[in-house]
Formats: C-alpha cells, sequence, structure tokens
C-alpha cells in the first residue's frame, strides 16, 4: 500500500447505476445473511482480517455469489466474461463508465468497495474506497473510509434517532443509512466531492431517495448554519496531531484535539429542546485530569451529558497505527519522517497519552449534569440503548428526590464480596476487602459499598416503602441512627448508573 497526492474523480455513475445493481444483489443473493452463509464463520472471520486466501477457496463453488465477494470484497482482477455472468444484465463496460470496476489488462476489478452490512434492521450495503486490506492501492488524500472499527463502534452506541438527524463527516454514508432506519430525514454533510458522491451511491443502492436525506458540502457546521436536529451523529476528522491535513478522513486541520472540542462546544446550537447527540471524540491526556478538558467544551448550562472513555492510547502505538492506516510504514523513509514530526508536536505538548471514547448530550434548558468517566473493560453493546437510559435516569434525579421514592434493585444487579486469602506474611482467615453492587449487563457498572448501604438495598422494594423509611427501620434494626441525608448521594449515584430504578 503508498499514498499518492492524486485524488479521486466524483462520479454520479454509481448512483444512476445503484437500482439495477441492487436488482443484481438481490439475485444472487449477495447480502449480510448470504455472505455469512457462502463463507462460513472462520472464513468471514479470515475476511475481516484482511486474509484473502481463505475466502477465494470458498467462493470456488460459490457461482455468481462467489464471484461477487471475489470482485467486491475480496478486490481480485477476473476475466470479463466471468463477472459479466455474475452482473448481468448489467454490461461490463456500463459497470467501468460508472466507477463501479475498471479494467486491469484483459481483466476488471472493483474501483470500489461495496460491502453487505446488518447493523439490526437487515441488510445496508456501503459504498466506499478500496482500505488496500486485500490488495495494494494508493490512499488518496480524499480517500473515503468503509466500515471500519470506529464507524461500527458508533452504530452500536447510537441512541436511536427520531425525527430529523444530521450526520457530520458522512463519509460513505453508513450513520446516516443507520439513522434513516428510524429518523424520517436526514442531512449528511462532508468536505469532499468524493465522500458525497460515494454516500450518493450508498443512499441509491439502498433505496434512500432526495426526500429523505440531503447532501451538503462543506466543514463543521457550516452547511447547516442556522439550522437545528432531533438528532446529531458524528465520527469527525478526530485524529490528534499537528494541525496539517494529507488524508481527509483523519485530518482536520486543527490542533491537537481542536475537531473534537469545535464538533462538542457547537452541538447545542445545532439542537432541538430535548435534541440527542451522539459523537465519537478524542482527547489530549497531558498531567492534568482528562475529565476537565472535556468539561471545558461542555457549556454550563442546557445540557446532561455523559462521557465515555473507552481507550488511551500511547502516543507511539497511535502515531504508527495511524501512519499504517494512511498507507505509510513508520519505518523507513517518508513514514519515518512523519512519525518523528509527529512525536516531536505531542512531545512539545506535554501530551502523555490521546483519550478516545463517546460524547453523549441532550439538551434541557437546566443547569448542565456532567458525568465523564472510563468504561476501559468489556461491556455488553448497545451502549445506545445504555445511553438514552443513563440520559432519562438523570432526568428522573432532577424531578425528583431519591428520600422520599420507592426505589429497587435492576434485575441485573449482583452483591459480590472480594475476599484475600491468607499469605505467607499473615496466616488466619480469607480477609474481605471489598463489597461491591454490580450491574452483570450493559455498562457493567460497580459501585464499592459498606454493609449499611447493602442492607438497605436488599431492603428496598417498588412496592415498599421510600428510602427514607428503609434508612430509619435499618438504623433501628442496627441500634444506631442513620441520617438519610448521608446515603442520599450515594443512593443518587446507583440511580444514575441504573443499579437502583425507580418504580
Amino acid at each position: 500500500m503508498t499514498t499518492a497526492g492524486r485524488v479521486h474523480t466524483p462520479t454520479d455513475g454509481l448512483a444512476d447505476l445503484a437500482p439495477r445493481l441492487l436488482d443484481v444483489f438481490h439475485t444472487h443473493g449477495y447480502d449480510a445473511d448470504g455472505v455469512l452463509d457462502l463463507l462460513g464463520d472462520d472464513v468471514h472471520a479470515a475476511l475481516g482480517r484482511g486474509e484473502p486466501v481463505p475466502v477465494r477457496r470458498a467462493c470456488a463453488d460459490g457461482g455468481e455469489l462467489g464471484t461477487l465477494v471475489r470482485l467486491l470484497l475480496v478486490h481480485d482482477s477476473l476475466d470479463r466474461s466471468t463477472v459479466g455472468a455474475a452482473l448481468g444484465p448489467i454490461a461490463v463496460d456500463d459497470a467501468v463508465a460508472a466507477g463501479l470496476l475498471e479494467a486491469d489488462g484483459d481483466s476488471v476489478r472493483a474501483a470500489v468497495d461495496v460491502r453487505p452490512l446488518d447493523a439490526g434492521h437487515g441488510t445496508r450495503w456501503m459504498v466506499s474506497d478500496l482500505d488496500g486490506s486485500m490488495r495494494p492501492v494508493d490512499i488518496a488524500p480524499d480517500h473515503v473510509l468503509g466500515v471500519g472499527h470506529a464507524s461500527l463502534s458508533l452504530l452500536r452506541a447510537t441512541i436511536p434517532a427520531r425525527g430529523s438527524v444530521l450526520d457530520v463527516g458522512t463519509g460513505c454514508g453508513v450513520q446516516a443509512v443507520h439513522a434513516l432506519d428510524t429518523a424520517d430525514h436526514v442531512t449528511a454533510t462532508d468536505i469532499t466531492d468524493r465522500a458525497l458522491s460515494l454516500a450518493r451511491a450508498t443512499m441509491a443502492l439502498n433505496g434512500i431517495g432526495a426526500d429523505r436525506a440531503d447532501l451538503l458540502r462543506g466543514s463543521w457546521y457550516e452547511p447547516v448554519a442556522g439550522r437545528r436536529f432531533d438528532r446529531v451523529v458524528a465520527n469527525p476528522p478526530f485524529v490528534v496531531g499537528p494541525p496539517t491535513v494529507t488524508h481527509s478522513y483523519r485530518d482536520s486541520g486543527l490542533d491537537l484535539d481542536g475537531a473534537s472540542e469545535v464538533m462538542v462546544s457547537g452541538v447545542v446550537d445545532h439542537l432541538n429542546d430535548g435534541g440527542i447527540a451522539c459523537m465519537l471524540a478524542s482527547w489530549v491526556v497531558t498531567g492534568d485530569d482528562w475529565r476537565e478538558r472535556v468539561a471545558s467544551w461542555i457549556p454550563d448550562h442546557g445540557v446532561d451529558a455523559w462521557v465515555v472513555q473507552r481507550d488511551v492510547a500511547d502516543p507511539a502505538l497511535y502515531v504508527g497505527t495511524w501512519l499504517r492506516d494512511a498507507g505509510y510504514d513508520p519505518r523507513t523513509g517518508r513514514g519515518a519522517a512523519l512519525a518523528d514530526e509527529w512525536l516531536d508536536h505531542l512531545a512539545r505538548s506535554d501530551v502523555e497519552g490521546i483519550g478516545f471514547g463517546f460524547v453523549f448530550l441532550r439538551t434541557t434548558g437546566e443547569p448542565t449534569d456532567l458525568l465523564a468517566e472510563e468504561l476501559s473493560h468489556a461491556l455488553d453493546d448497545p451502549l445506545g440503548d445504555e445511553a438514552l437510559a443513563y440520559l432519562d435516569r438523570v432526568a428522573w434525579l432532577r424531578r425528583h428526590d431519591v428520600l422520599t421514592a420507592r426505589l429497587a434493585a435492576a434485575p441485573d444487579v449482583a452483591l459480590d464480596r472480594v475476599w484475600t486469602p491468607p499469605t505467607s506474611d499473615r496466616a488466619g482467615p480469607w480477609v474481605e476487602v471489598a463489597t461491591r453492587l454490580v450491574r452483570t449487563g450493559g455498562p457493567r457498572w460497580s459501585h464499592d459499598v459498606d454493609d449499611r448501604v447493602a442492607a438497605l438495598v436488599a431492603g428496598l422494594r417498588h412496592d415498599g416503602l421510600p428510602v427514607a423509611d428503609v434508612v430509619d427501620l435499618l438504623g433501628a434494626a442496627r441500634g444506631e441512627e442513620i441520617d438519610p441525608a448521608s446515603v442520599g448521594e450515594v443512593i443518587a449515584g446507583l440511580v444514575r448508573h441504573g443499579v437502583l430504578v425507580p418504580a
């Protein structure tokens, strides 16, 4: 894989070809289930790892579906007659003219990646540029990403959309298409003609007309100045680095985490009352608490916000990963020089790590409620369902006094007692070192509590007494006076994380 300075030539030919191409896909079963059935679980995993040989072997007796998989997912060069049989009644020359295929000597091969994806609402087809995972390609400055780890993470984390949706940095259109499974209309933006061309092809291939989707060119929120939406979703070019642009899909031209700051700080101006934003973001980690940095991007009034840090990368690993992603070899030549420049810039800015995660935000008109926390452990997807539930719980806490509420432990809550065994330095019985209330599903939140709080939670019922009355009974049983206010903050924290739920 190499990096070239050329840019792609945008074309609407793919969008024009899409209805006929969709008929071909339906005829031969080129959808998410069909591809998985043909390849099987193990070979399908090999496809995801960029290993073409097992896929070719599985496609050997796969007929026209096998040809489509080799052509559009493995990106093999195939003879015209074989491709013609799979694409018929579309002529091979028409597919070349539309930008679906390109000539390779006497054979033809894919000019774009056309990938079936099922994110929970049936197959959708995504059109993107070739990424070099199957055969060497040039990664152009206006390269359009396909369905990668980041976009899949955002799909699983996005709160189901209603009404109108804004997708900033749409790329191939994956978030916009997903939003339209439940939303009425989407406005998708990007800064390159190539991205809008492929997004338009994706829309057409999924039967989405201009009455449900607008595609606008421009950076950040400029194309929608003065407009508001019910949902905003964004997977912007948030790579942390110098203020330069070599590839539009990752580089913002803003210094360090400036792209995420622009997106997070500006989104409130484009949300309707009660509107929700779901965004991928990254931030630099210096000697200060990362939460303070992200909090400075969020207004002091008018929103409920949940910021989730899923990972922190070492600068060297981060730089090397993104250089390889763009087709550079960080060991030699231009790649090594870019790595040196990039790491120098991070070091001058005292960057110790780069955080990555999600920002969920809902407009309220009330004083801002912000929780920024780390969830680096394994958790149950989809996170979007939990994000909406979290925002709803925060809204409930604003309207209710937990001490007068009737609460109960959620069905997925367990009590976990942690003990340490005797050691060579200490004889005797095992020692309890922690008591935890743990949610076994969703984000798998864990709260260390004392025996008093554990007993209190055990005594709460939806059809029972309010929290304050249970506190009084607990105090009487333990022979001590417990001030309900002293446990109120703890109870509120358990409600916030869904450990305790109201009736």
